[in-house]
């Protein structure tokens, strides 16, 4: 069964193959830890978790790089501004590696509680500044360098096909840019990008720098991503992912760099996530309206509750957070929960098997999870065996994510039971206000009943 993936390079949905099956080469964009990742940054952690275990569903091994940008991630995309983890040390009275230690591991705590599974590798922009500085070297040799007393920059102008990844040409994105990139004197062409900042004017008293063969300095944001990448997984990758607004800059700019200096393509799929947005605006930390997972979980909302949200949209289709949203994923989960414990124990060999093609089909056509999650509920719905539903739905899981197979039949508490069989007794008797009165005490010890032809089913109060 094909798997096809949007490729945004070519701005269509393709078939995926990798270039040496069955190991694939995956490079995902990681946080800058200079603050605790918002639930619009968790949204693309989603998105890319999805996408691994879809790859590992399908028998591909993956070989998944992260990095962690923990210096030369300016407060603008154009060069401009501060340094965020240096405002970040600034704000909290810590050193910028105190800072991106301590949101380092925020950040996997918080990814953990999604179940979104760990990189293979996970690699700090500050230990790999000697792999940049012989990207640099590289691109000096090549041509594509220039510098003046403030940095060192990547000429755009001597790259053909820069904006290949937005589709516009280098004049149309000069006519394009930002009023912060045009009035950058320091440049020879609006769309070119710093490679290393030097110790001078706003960045003379930067605390993060290094040697290097033109002068003490730091690397730029973007150079980080193609050196690491090109370290671990070599000069073509089968797949980079990220935030769709790093496509018009930062992923242009990778682009650029690495095949600037290997003359090889860097990537050959490029997938990228939508905006989690707040009252119709884009979320993030520079908006003010970045709410954290911690703003979830003190409202009492489990975080794969988030996690069961995200997935009933599309990875590319815009998601609008609201609390009621949030808290009908939470109760569709619960539901869930209830009815897996309801199934019993899973048939160790038969499942549904038509039902685990549609899902197959679901997710193979590009992480299609609203449709995935469709063929899930119709699957429980339908009058197929218990023991048969719930294989495959640990099998859907898989993919999923949500932790069902830690699930576990209730086990009623002998004085709960007793309650259930007072209420019955009452009930029989035509007692209703001693049976809704021990029914009320049922569901203060966390149970409800419910009254079938049968006899009364106990469950976990939802």
């Amino acid at each position: 069964m094909n798997l096809k993936l949007y490729n945004t390079l070519q701005r269509q949905k393709e078939v995926f193959t990798p270039l040496a099956p069955p190991q694939v080469s995956l490079y995902t964009c990681g946080p800058t830890v200079y603050g605790r990742a918002h639930l619009g940054n968790l949204r693309t952690y989603v998105f890319e978790d999805i996408l691994r275990r879809v790859l590992e569903f399908n028998g591909f091994e993956v070989n998944h790089v992260m990095n962690v940008t923990d210096v030369g991630h300016l407060t603008s995309d154009a060069d401009e501004g501060e340094d965020k983890l240096e405002v970040g040390a600034q704000r909290e009275h810590k050193s910028p590696l105190e800072i991106a230690h301590q949101y380092e591991q925020t950040f996997l705590k918080d990814i953990a509680r999604l179940n979104i599974l760990p990189p293979l590798l996970i690699s700090r922009a500050t230990e790999t500044i000697n792999d940049q500085i012989e990207l640099i070297k590289l691109l000096e040799q090549k041509g594509f360098i220039y510098q003046d007393e403030q940095a060192i920059y990547f000429d755009t102008y001597k790259f053909p096909d820069y904006g290949q990844l937005t589709g516009q040409n280098l004049a149309d994105k000069k006519t394009g840019a930002r009023a912060e990139v045009v009035v950058d004197q320091k440049k020879k062409h609006p769309a070119d990008f710093v490679l290393w900042f030097f110790l001078k004017g706003r960045y003379q008293n930067h605390i993060l720098h290094w040697p290097s063969p033109w002068g003490e300095g730091f690397p730029g944001w973007h150079l980080k991503c193609s050196a690491i990448s090109l370290k671990h997984l070599g000069p073509t990758i089968d797949i980079h992912t990220g935030g769709i607004d790093h496509i018009p800059v930062h992923h242009t700019n990778e682009i650029a760099q690495s095949e600037a200096a290997t003359g090889q393509p860097f990537v050959r799929f490029w997938l990228h996530g939508e905006f989690l947005l707040l009252d119709s605006g884009r979320m993030g930390k520079s908006e003010g309206n970045a709410l954290t997972l911690p703003v979830l979980t003190e409202k009492h909302f489990d975080p794969l509750a988030f996690r069961f949200w995200v997935l009933q949209t599309h990875y590319r289709s815009k998601l609008n957070f609201s609390w009621s949203a949030v808290e009908a994923a939470q109760s569709g989960l619960e539901r869930l929960r209830q009815t897996i414990r309801d199934l019993g124990e899973a048939d160790p060999k038969i499942g549904c098997a038509e039902f685990e093609e549609h899902f197959h089909q679901a997710i193979n056509d590009d992480l299609d999870t609203p449709k995935a999650l469709a063929v899930m509920w119709e699957m429980l719905g339908s009058d197929l065996p218990a023991s048969a539903k719930l294989r495959s739905l640990l099998t859907f899981d898989r993919v999923l994510g949500l932790k069902l197979d830690e699930l576990k039949p209730v086990q009623v508490p002998g004085e709960v039971m007793k309650l259930v069989k007072d209420r019955e007794s009452a009930r029989q008797t035509k007692d209703w206000v001693k049976a809704d009165e021990l029914r009320k005490q049922i569901e203060k010890a966390g149970f409800e009943v419910e009254d079938k032809k049968d006899g009364p089913k106990v469950q976990i109060k939802l």
